[in-house]
């Protein structure tokens, strides 16, 4: 079994997570592998950078003056705090948008305060407290600007769409005949492919010199430079893609997504990291990628000393107490198998 970390009450293992990792360089190379470097996964939101590509390369985000905070809230699955919401709406209304045009449905959002307030309030969840808005404000921006119909903007067929699909096949080097299509949580469409080539894409994000158009190298740098400088807005306070990129203070470039997929960029190295857990569950997923990082020696001179809480955390019962803990149990494999077809 693919053991990626186990879950012990006391000294004793209660349940274990299985899943996979693959880490590719820049040059598309398999250099280390857990697992099945080449199970076929939704990215799910680990794929927000790649879909926020096409709003710089239509000339969406020069048009309504995108700061690079904005388009890190396109990458972002924030928690719906004040910062996040305040700047969607602005992304909207920069491009003559309403927050009725966001398709993206609503939740109640991971910042509490923010949730009671509006239940003081007596007032409703509106899309802006959707992790997704900013997103799906980056898709509505392009869409207008390109005169195309904004109401179906989420939908498969839309050029938006088509775009992102473009992109995706162009990043992850998978072709785009072969990707499946599924829905995700906020109604735009989700990309299934083999892990290994999400690993490679954020090997690109990382070392953009690698891409061979020039208009879209500058779009990556933009977007990687937006995620590492503004980190809060990718999550925001106490979430793990806002305390990574902060604790490597712009080395580092990562994104979660759904069902417990990560995938990260070492701006330093030039290596792709991506990672999931067979059963979905997000309380391995952290601990795993620390492990990653550990075993391939990045960040040893102090950023996981500050990222220690996710290290191996506790498992604690109802009254606090420390009960258990989860704890990784991999060791990365060399590989050498090149993606290149």
């Amino acid at each position: 079994m693919n053991v990626v970390a186990n879950v012990y009450r006391g000294e004793q293992v209660e349940s274990s997570h299985l899943g996979h990792i693959a880490v590719v360089d820049s040059q598309g190379t398999l250099l280390y592998s857990y697992g099945d470097p080449h199970r076929l996964t939704y990215g799910r939101s680990s794929m927000k950078p790649l879909q926020t590509i096409p709003v710089i390369e239509t000339g969406a985000a020069d048009r309504y003056g995108f700061e690079p905070a904005d388009l890190s809230l396109c990458c972002a699955s924030h928690s719906g705090e004040p910062r996040h919401r305040t700047r969607a709406l602005s992304m909207l209304a920069r491009a003559g948008q309403p927050e009725a045009a966001l398709q993206c449905g609503t939740h109640v959002p991971r910042h509490e305060e923010s949730y009671k307030q509006l239940i003081r309030e007596g007032k409703p969840l509106t899309p802006v407290f959707s992790n997704c808005s900013g997103k799906h404000s980056g898709m509505i921006a392009t869409a207008t600007h390109m005169g195309e119909d904004v109401t179906t903007y989420h939908l498969p067929s839309h050029p938006v769409q088509q775009r992102i699909l473009e992109v995706v096949e162009d990043i992850t080097g998978y072709p785009k005949d072969k990707i499946n299509l599924g829905t995700d949580g906020c109604g735009v469409p989700v990309h299934q492919l083999p892990l290994v080539h999400y690993a490679w894409a954020f090997a690109k994000l990382a070392r953009p010199e690698v891409i061979e158009n020039p208009e879209r190298r500058k779009a990556v740098q933009r977007i990687t430079d937006a995620m590492t400088a503004h980190p809060e807005m990718v999550g925001g306070e106490n979430r793990y893609c806002t305390d990574l990129m902060s604790a490597f203070g712009g080395r580092i470039v990562g994104k979660a997504g759904a069902e417990s997929v990560y995938c990260l960029g070492d701006r330093e190295t030039g290596l792709g990291i991506a990672i999931k857990i067979e059963d979905g569950g997000p309380r391995a997923i952290n601990p795993a990628v620390n492990e990653v990082l550990r075993q391939l020696g990045i960040g040893m001179d102090g950023p996981l000393e500050t990222l220690s809480e996710y290290t191996n955390p506790p498992i604690t019962n109802m009254s606090g107490n420390v009960v258990g803990r989860i704890e990784t149990s991999f060791r990365l494999a060399k590989t050498n198998f090149s993606l290149h077809v």
